[in-house]
């Protein structure tokens, strides 16, 4: 018997290859499957001139595709777990996490290999406020400038001259077949990582059973019980996909280690924790890092950001 799904996708390069990567997933686990792509602009990929934390952070990226699903145009969304808010609607449920793919964060450059080579005063590119209070904690003599777009335009501006470097996540690029732009990788002491980079989630609605045992063939475990102790720590911290937050959790034998980060926007104020625990309970394991960053002061550093 055979059945049809579809996949609700931004149209970018980087979510086309998300999209047709589980599409082909899907199609390995299920014989008789047909997996059919519904490409979508969001507002988030339309409005360019702009931070995303201004125009509602990169939940945009995920509500038109959840609203595609609520309309029964698809039956699932594929999300970098990245832009994904800490709490889901009701109506929807993350229903498998695909293994992780490189995690770190990593510096685009003609000319430098190393964030210490940049000269003082050099405009580096990025739109994140993670990666932007990272850097400025490390390099406060460095001149940030937001740089939006797919991973395709950064990287036009970046040789057009707009920037001495960008900083990108090391998983787009190495999806995209572009890791020799790669000029050096930023080590997580420097540049924690956002909670859920480099991980793929498979979203549906949470009454879908049928859907949802289709795509569970594709849950990767560890990464799962990874992601899900970095977002109880975003959640326990209020934390939007914007705040200059960082949580990152790795698997060491049985137990899980979580290492969190909160900022101010100009880097000068940074809060570091770390929690481990039994890889069964990672919500708990948030929520207890989260509970100790409060105790800290991080719901001020969050609130002025």
């Amino acid at each position: 018997m055979t059945q049809t799904i579809r996949i609700a996708t931004r149209e970018s390069r980087l979510a086309l290859w998300q999209a047709e990567h589980v599409a082909r997933l899907l199609c390995r686990a299920h014989e008789g499957l047909t997996v059919e792509l519904v490409p979508m602009t969001t507002k988030g990929d339309r409005i360019l001139d702009t931070t995303l934390a201004k125009i509602g952070g990169k939940g945009l990226f995920v509500k038109e595709l959840e609203a595609a699903m609520l309309e029964g145009q698809a039956q699932l969304a594929v999300h970098s777990m990245k832009d994904v808010p800490a709490d889901l609607p009701a109506d929807f449920v993350i229903a498998a996490i695909l293994e992780r793919e490189d995690p770190r964060d990593v510096l685009v450059s003609p000319r430098y290999a190393r964030l210490e080579d940049v000269p003082a005063g050099s405009v580096v590119g990025t739109s994140s406020l993670r990666r932007q209070a990272q850097l400025l904690h490390a390099r406060p003599d460095l001149v940030v400038e937001p740089v939006r777009g797919n991973v395709e335009t950064r990287l036009r501006k970046l040789d057009e001259g707009q920037y001495s470097a960008i900083l990108l996540a090391a998983a787009g690029l190495k999806r995209l077949g572009l890791a020799d732009r790669i000029a050096g990788w930023l080590p997580e002491e420097l540049s924690l990582p956002a909670v859920g980079q480099g991980a793929v989630g498979i979203e549906c609605l949470s009454g879908d059973e049928t859907t949802a045992a289709l795509v569970a063939a594709l849950e990767h475990d560890g990464t799962r019980r990874c992601v899900d102790a970095e977002r109880a720590f975003g959640a326990g911290l209020g934390a939007s996909c914007e705040s200059p937050l960082a949580g990152f959790a790795t698997v060491e034998d049985a137990n899980l280690r979580l290492r969190g980060l909160v900022a101010s926007r100009d880097g000068r104020s940074v809060l570091r924790g770390e929690q481990r625990g039994p890889d069964s309970e990672p919500a708990r394991l948030g929520a207890a890092l989260a509970a100790d960053f409060l105790a800290r002061g991080a719901g001020e550093l969050l609130g002025a950001a």
